[in-house]
């Protein structure tokens, strides 16, 4: 059903970015790049999260981690992340497969400005073993409400 939601909504906002569909897993940021042959930083991962009760969904790149304190700045409240259950209910995605397209509930999207150190990223597509290759900018321009700066980057 999952697979299905993001295939009509691409088919309708997006027709000419086709689903990458694996063999293997693409359910964690690791297990995507070594399906789809990239750096585990091109791995755009979504989040659910809520603060001060609104939910919304973060796309980031796959080794960013979300900033408490930028977040409290961004959003004037603390990030909470959703639980798989929760998660499953508000986006018709299961947890490894979160994308944000083809929602069971319009929700907000924000992306993060990390995303745009690469030239490319490469999105959840609703399940388990599927992505979509996608530019940032397109990325943000069919789904974002805005451009957030709200995570941190491993020290190199």
């Amino acid at each position: 059903m999952s697979l299905d939601s993001v295939r009509a909504w691409l088919a309708a906002h997006a027709a000419d970015l086709p689903i990458i569909e694996t063999e293997e897993s693409t359910a964690t940021v690791l297990e995507a790049a070594a399906a789809l042959g990239v750096e585990p930083a091109r791995i755009a991962k979504t989040l659910a999260v809520r603060v001060n009760g609104e939910v919304f969904l973060l796309v980031t790149r796959g080794d960013a981690r979300l900033d408490n304190q930028k977040t409290k700045a961004a959003f004037a409240g603390r990030p909470r992340m959703l639980g798989p259950e929760e998660t499953l209910a508000l986006t018709g995605h299961p947890v490894g497969g979160v994308c944000p397209f083809g929602l069971a509930t319009p929700l907000p999207v924000y992306c993060d400005i990390s995303l745009r150190d690469f030239d490319e990223v490469f999105p959840a597509a609703g399940s388990l073993t599927s992505s979509v290759r996608v530019t940032p900018e397109r990325l943000g321009a069919l789904v974002a409400k805005g451009w957030v700066d709200i995570c941190s980057l491993p020290a190199s």
